[in-house]
């Protein structure tokens, strides 16, 4: 059995966010059952935790004796495992893996620099000076990324595959934002890829722990 460590809680705005979606995500696409293994504040920090996960991040998936960390590695080995994510043919496989590669090379960084501006640091003078660039960056990517889309229904042809996974999740962390819904066709793109069943299956759990655990209105004064 796979085993998927997640946090217990997190605040609302990083509810959904989390990089545990990714694999949970990949895993119900995959048709694999996993239960989960749940850490708390300051579980991360423990020894046990960073000798699995040196960065104390999640999601950490463990599988018979193996351990892994980092989303894309995770779902490349969970790939392995279904046609669904990663295509037999070779062609197709390949570009579904260039996809992964691309979401989190070059979409990501720019859209994690823009959210961390406008949800940890919006008050800060640098911040606001910072800001009109590193927009203007993502919005050159989306730009990129709507033009290579064009009028297809994933990124590669009329198949869903990792690559679109991947790509989803990304741009799901400028929901903050109207960045991607200024754009049409990636707007249709990704509410096409939240709508599958495997997504919506997998958004549920990460959020059920969420909503058990939230500290409650006294405990938080």
């Amino acid at each position: 059995m796979i085993r998927l460590t997640a946090f217990r809680w997190v605040p609302p705005f990083a509810a959904g966010l989390v990089r545990d979606l990714r694999v949970r995500w990949a895993l119900e696409e995959a048709g694999i059952a996993y239960e989960e293994r749940l850490i708390g504040q300051g579980d991360q920090d423990s020894p046990d935790y960073r000798a699995m996960q040196p960065f104390g991040q999640v999601p950490v998936l463990e599988e018979d004796g193996l351990t892994l960390f980092e989303s894309g590695a995770i779902l490349l080995h969970i790939g392995e495992k279904s046609d669904v994510l990663l295509p037999r043919d070779p062609a197709a496989r390949g570009h579904a893996i260039q996809w992964i590669f691309a979401a989190i090379n070059s979409i990501e960084p720019h859209v994690q620099n823009l959210s961390l501006i406008d949800l940890f640091y919006p008050n800060e003078e640098w911040a606001k000076l910072r800001r009109p660039g590193a927009e203007q960056m993502v919005e050159k990517r989306l730009d990129s990324l709507a033009g290579r889309l064009g009028s297809r229904d994933y990124l590669d042809s009329d198949v869903f595959t990792a690559g679109d996974l991947m790509m989803t999740t990304v741009l799901r962390i400028l929901r903050h934002t109207d960045l991607v819904a200024r754009r049409p066709a990636l707007a249709a793109y990704q509410q096409r890829c939240e709508s599958r069943p495997a997504f919506q299956k997998a958004l549920a759990a990460q959020l059920a722990p969420f909503a058990e655990n939230a500290p409650t209105a006294q405990a938080a004064e």
